[in-house]
């Protein structure tokens, strides 16, 4: 597999984390503070532990998301290397081709 392909798998799986309202909400859980698994749960008191879990393996698939015990628990945070590659890879170029067509238009 090249460095593109491997990149675009990466991609495709950051994606896909993204893609779930639920996953989505998770992250945010995550950016204000490492949380463990248990309290990651009890912030979705509507959704089975089970479901957060199977979010959760989703997320760290995607890289999103690491893990590291401390004794019993465990201890998540959140990784925000992949979500700024996408926005370098896509949120960046498109940004910059908005701003060069505003600037033809105003010519």
């Amino acid at each position: 597999m090249t460095d593109a392909e491997h990149k675009g798998s990466d991609d495709d799986l950051v994606f896909k984390a993204l893609a779930a309202p639920l996953r989505r909400r998770m992250l945010d859980a995550l950016k204000d503070e490492p949380l463990t698994t248990g309290a990651l749960c009890a912030r979705f008191p509507e959704v089975d532990r089970t479901t957060v879990l199977q979010h959760l393996r989703v997320l760290e698939r995607a890289e999103l998301v690491t893990g590291r015990r401390i004794g019993r628990e465990r201890h998540l945070a959140l990784a925000p290397v992949p979500i700024k590659r996408i926005h370098d890879r896509w949120i960046g170029e498109y940004a910059r081709a908005a701003v060069d067509l505003l600037d033809r238009l105003n010519d």
